[in-house]
This record gives C-alpha cells, sequence and structure tokens, in this order.
C-alpha cells in the first residue's frame, strides 16, 4: 500500500492530529458504528477511557473536546473552530450532548470521560475505549481505537493489518515500500518521483480532481499562515505563550530598507511564517496535517518560501512539491512511524523537515537522486528528537521547533542541490535508523510530558 496525499495532508482542526483529530474521528466512528447497528435511538451514556500518552497529555491537547465534539457529529475537515468552542460550553453547562447532531443523552464528565495515565493498550500508546449503554445500564457496544499518527485512526479490528489509518492507494502503476524502490523506478521509467506519485493518484481520482485536491491543501496551508500573521493575544493553556507571529511581521515590515542588506532576511520571513501555523495550530485553529498537527507549521512555510522566493515559481512547482513531499512521507508511514508517542518528535518534525527538503529540491527541478538525498538529510539531522511538550501543550518546545525545522528542510535541500545525488548513507538507512532510535527511546520522551522540558521547565 503506496499512502496518497491526501493521507499525508489533511485539513482539520489544532492542537494536535494525534490527540485532537484523533480522537474526534474515532468518536464520531463509534457513533456512527451504533447508528449502522440500530442502537443509536437506545443509547442513554456513553463511556470514553484514554489510555498512555492520550491520558497524559491529552488535556494539554484538546482531546476531552475533541471526543465531545465527536460525539457530537463534528468532523476535523468541516468542524469551525469559534462554532467548536461554543457547542463544548453548551455540552458542559447543560450536561447533555447530542450525538451525531440526532440523539440526546445525559453527560458528566468525570464520570464518562476517564483520563487512565497509568494504563496502557498494547497496541499502541494513543488508545481510547469508547462504551454504549442503554437505559438499564447494558452494555450495547464496546469498541477499541488507536490515533496512529496524523489524524488516522484504526479500531481493533484492523490492528494486524498493513495499513494503519485505513485510506492509500493499492491498486496503482508504481508500488514502491521504499526509497530505492523509488529510485529504480524513476530509472526505469524516465519519471521524476513527482510524476511516479501523480500516476498513483490517477489510479483512484481524475487529473481534475487530483489537481483541485492540492490546490485545497496549498490554498488551506496558506490561509493558516495568513490567519497566525494577523492574530495576536496568548494562547490557550496556562503557560502564558504570547504569540509572536504579528511582531514578526511588524518587524520585518519597519526595517525593510535595511533588511534589503542582510542576506539572512529570508530566513525571517520562514521563521515567520511557521512560526505563525503553529501559533495557529496552537490555539486550535484550522491546520494541515503536514503529516502531524505538531509539525504543521515546516511545510506550508517551506512552500510558501518557494512559492515567494524561487525565480520561476508556478503551480506546477507547487504540485511537484505536495506530490513529492507525500511520497517521501509514505515511506516514513509505511517503514517507521509518524506519531510523537511511538517514536518522539522524530517521528513529527523529522519527517516533515524531510518531506519539505525533498519537496523543494522537486520544485526547484532536481532529480530523483537529489531529491532522496535531501529526504536524507532532512531526517539524519533529526534523529533522536524527543517529544516532551511543557504542560502537554503543543507551545513550547513545538512552535519554535518547526521554525527551526523549516530552516534546517531548506538548508537540507540546498545541500542536495550542490551535489549530484550521490551520497553515502541512503534514505531507507535512515528510516530504519530512526524506527530503531524510536523503539530504544524512553517512554518519557514519547509525547507523555513526563521527561525532557516537560519537568525542568517550570510552568508558572
Amino acid at each position: 500500500m503506496v499512502a496518497s496525499v491526501f493521507d499525508l495532508f489533511k485539513i482539520g482542526i489544532g492542537p494536535s492530529s494525534s490527540h485532537t483529530m484523533g480522537p474526534m474521528v474515532a468518536a464520531g466512528r463509534f457513533v456512527a458504528r451504533l447508528a449502522d447497528a440500530g442502537q443509536l435511538d437506545r443509547v442513554a451514556r456513553v463511556e470514553t477511557r484514554l489510555y498512555g500518552s492520550l491520558a497524559l497529555t491529552g488535556k494539554g491537547h484538546a482531546s476531552d473536546r475533541a471526543i465531545l465534539l465527536g460525539l457530537a457529529g463534528e468532523e476535523p475537515v468541516t468542524c469551525d473552530p469559534d462554532a467548536a468552542d461554543r457547542l463544548i460550553e453548551t455540552i458542559r453547562a447543560n450536561g447533555e450532548i447530542l450525538l451525531a447532531r440526532h440523539h440526546r443523552i445525559a453527560f458528566d464528565e468525570p464520570a464518562d470521560l476517564i483520563f487512565l495515565q497509568r494504563e496502557r493498550l498494547e497496541y499502541h500508546s494513543n488508545a481510547m475505549t469508547f462504551a454504549a449503554f442503554g437505559p438499564d445500564g447494558e452494555e450495547l457496544d464496546r469498541r477499541a481505537y488507536y490515533s496512529v499518527g496524523g489524524g488516522a485512526v484504526i479500531d481493533e479490528g484492523e490492528t494486524g493489518g498493513n495499513a494503519p489509518g485505513g485510506g492509500g492507494l493499492w491498486d496503482v502503476p508504481h508500488v514502491f515500500r521504499s526509497g530505492a524502490d523509488l529510485l529504480a523506478i524513476a530509472a526505469e521509467t524516465g519519471l521524476s518521483i513527482a510524476e511516479i506519485m501523480r500516476a498513483n493518484e490517477l489510479a483512484a481520482r481524475s487529473p481534475e480532481a487530483l489537481s483541485a485536491g492540492l490546490s485545497d491543501i496549498a490554498q488551506a496551508m496558506s490561509a493558516c499562515i495568513d490567519r497566525g500573521i494577523r492574530t495576536g493575544g496568548i494562547l490557550p493553556g496556562g503557560l502564558k505563550v504570547k504569540r509572536r507571529a504579528p511582531l514578526v511581521m511588524a518587524h520585518l515590515m519597519e526595517r525593510q530598507e535595511r533588511m534589503l542588506s542582510d542576506p539572512l532576511t529570508v530566513i525571517d520571513w520562514v521563521n515567520l511564517w511557521a512560526l505563525a501555523v503553529n501559533e495557529e495550530n496552537a490555539a486550535g485553529g484550522k491546520v494541515v496535517t503536514a503529516p502531524t498537527n505538531g509539525a504543521a507549521g515546516i511545510i506550508p512555510s517551506v512552500l510558501r518560501f518557494y512559492d515567494r522566493f524561487a525565480p520561476g515559481a508556478d503551480q506546477a512547482g507547487i504540485e511537484r512539491f505536495l506530490l513529492t513531499a507525500a511520497a517521501i512521507g509514505s515511506l516514513f508511514k509505511e517503514n517507521a512511524s509518524i506519531s510523537g508517542a511511538e517514536v518522539g518528535c522524530q517521528g513529527e518534525v523529522g519527517v516533515a523537515c524531510s518531506m519539505a527538503a525533498a519537496g523543494l529540491v522537486a520544485a526547484w527541478g532536481g532529480s530523483p537522486m537529489q531529491v532522496e538525498n535531501a529526504a536524507e538529510i532532512g531526517m539524519e539531522h533529526n534523529l533522536g528528537l524527543t517529544c516532551d511538550p511543557v504542560a502537554g501543550l503543543v507551545q513550547v518546545p513545538c512552535i519554535e521547533r518547526n521554525a527551526v525545522g523549516a530552516v534546517k528542510a531548506i538548508e537540507a535541500a540546498r545541500l542536495a542541490m550542490m551535489g549530484d545525488g550521490t551520497h553515502r548513507v541512503s534514505l531507507d538507512e535512515v528510516i530504519e535508523t530512526m524506527r530503531r532510535t524510536g523503539l530504544d527511546m524512553n517512554e518519557r520522551y514519547k509525547e507523555t510530558s513526563q521527561g525532557g522540558l516537560a519537568v525542568n521547565v517550570v510552568e508558572c
């Protein structure tokens, strides 16, 4: 199975693809399961239990809100953040949830939404169970779900499959499971990596639908940057982190003349765009998982860097960027992980950096070997990156980490373009190293907020 570009880039709400979007999807799937079985109107109570990383950092990542929204029939792609806030207030004030916008039940948050911080289900740290009960207390249904990264969810019946989260491209002209496969297909066919990915996508949709979908992704990324630049204030959650993007923008505009002589000004712009996205994400705004919410600022900022600063940048280049980035992301998803709860932040920021570097080289017209080299560099220098969010919030160090990751992606792309694509360490070797490093990493550094900065930074 090859992941589709639309598996890697999903439009949804912040602050976390695994802890917000995934639980929202899971809750919605459970309610739909009840409806399909003809049980929805019999439900008097729904109990949700969160385990592992979801329980440890769920409140900081808004997992509780996400589950209520999912039970109420909201979906990540269509959910309006402002309307969601009002809906949550209504649910909590009235002690009721309208399941799937259809069937009203009582809701007692302490009893019905339980965080089991010391328990973990075997398959994945981001685990949750839903149970529905009838008016006499009889159990109508119970199901376990796992949020496996990037907003993808599988249930207990899918854990033995090879396609976490469903979706993907199955009957395609170019099957690849490694970087070596990609390079071999490119050498045999003369196609670029973007063209390989495009041919696979066209097995499932028309050229017009593919271009429209890619345009929607790019526009959603750009809109998120612009909203983040416009919006000031303090981020929610209690750390009192101030949004910096509007101030950085004002600083850049005030110093335009002096910055003409500063060759590093472009880095300031890239930093601005990454900060804007991740501040918007931290506030629960609309973002694009790229491939996760915690790393959502890297690809949009590097893509805008291409659009604003590359001579001859055009829509075709943007499509090459996104298709190539998705091909690289598919390799990480297939052979390692994009879940911070599984492998640390190397699976989020590291993968996004690798994807962005590869996409930028493709947009610049680099060869498949140069693309693979850029992807390898992007991950190699993120190996071992931990996920230790302070207070369980996607703010410190996550926001700045995206800015650094974006600049690192550009550096990786430039290094790759300086060579002919030949290099000593392959992308496949780096992906396997990342996987093994994640296995070796202590659980405290896997999105549990039990180690690193999360315990060494005073929260108030």
